[in-house]
């Protein structure tokens, strides 16, 4: 989908269930080499992590003008990515939800090898309207 495309994301009109943006790359040794050293941990067998499926996935539909905060993350591991393998990624809006009158989103993202073997699903929580933040320490700021 190309820049001019992309949906101005308005939290209103975001549909439960929404097909975000599908993509597919190759894990490379380069890739694998620079998330472990990032993390400084030479056997690290998850570098998908970093390439935050999510995000990328809401992306490539959203124009998202309002910014985010990150409310929280829920990762499932099952087969670590092998590098040369192809990885094809889905992400969905799982949810989305007012809590003390804020508005949330939960994307959702799935990332399998190219042989079909689950790797990882990843959930984020979003707040999206960050200039809540900081009202709790500083209620004068309005």
């Amino acid at each position: 989908m190309a820049d001019s495309e992309l949906k101005l994301f308005v939290y209103d009109d975001v549909v439960i269930g929404e097909e975000l943006g599908s993509y597919e790359y190759v894990l490379t040794q380069e890739m694998l080499d620079n998330f472990r050293a990032s993390v400084d941990d030479p056997e690290a067998p998850f570098p998908t992590l970093g390439v935050k499926h999510d995000a990328t996935a809401f992306a490539m539909v959203y124009d998202d003008q309002i910014g985010t905060v990150n409310a929280g993350n829920q990762v499932e591991f099952f087969n670590p990515p092998v590098v040369g393998k192809k990885v094809l990624v889905t992400g969905r809006i799982a949810d989305k939800y007012l809590r003390r009158d804020k508005p949330y989103i939960v994307i959702e993202a799935t990332a399998t090898d190219e042989d079909g073997r689950l790797l990882e699903k990843l959930s984020t929580y979003q707040l999206k309207k960050p200039d809540e933040l900081g009202k709790k320490w500083h209620p004068e700021q309005k």
